[in-house]
């Protein structure tokens, strides 16, 4: 991890893990804690958490599935919504690690999506995908298993 911007954890085992250890987090470093979050399961040694400025989705959500639930109620966090609506501070210094806890906010996703597919509207970078599947039998869930061909 050493000399790295920023750092990916993305975990789905349901266990107090720690794949992140303090000693591998330098100063000015961004985590992104991402996976398959739910009570119980981390993936980050708690004095990164201590060094960190920490950003979150949704705090209530947060503090039962992110790595949040392994500190205090009391721990502070910034919601995402409070940086971007210029409420309170995102990176303040080169030297500041920033942890942003994402624990998966359905409304965040998509507004996301919608973002970028209106931003790149019309440029090269657009590709359209029919992922719909469109059965003979919408009642058979296994009637296209068998089809020799793509469907199409």
């Amino acid at each position: 991890m050493r000399g790295a911007d920023i750092v990916t954890t993305c975990t789905a085992d349901k266990a107090l893990a720690r794949v992140l250890l303090d000693a591998q987090v330098e100063p000015g470093m961004h985590i992104n804690g991402i996976g398959g979050d739910c009570p119980g399961k981390t993936e980050l040694d708690p004095a990164i958490l201590e060094r960190a400025d920490v950003f979150v989705e949704y705090t209530p959500q947060t503090r039962i599935e992110g790595e949040i639930q392994q500190m205090d109620a009391d721990f502070p966090v910034t919601e995402l919504w409070q940086v971007i609506q210029g409420q309170a501070p995102g990176r303040a210094s080169e030297e500041q690690i920033t942890l942003f806890d994402s624990v998966g906010f359905a409304i965040e996703d998509f507004s996301a999506l919608r973002f970028l597919r209106d931003d790149v509207a019309g440029t090269g970078y657009v590709s359209s995908l029919d992922l719909v599947a469109e059965p003979d039998d919408p009642k058979d869930l296994f009637g296209m298993v068998a089809a020799l061909a793509p469907v199409g």
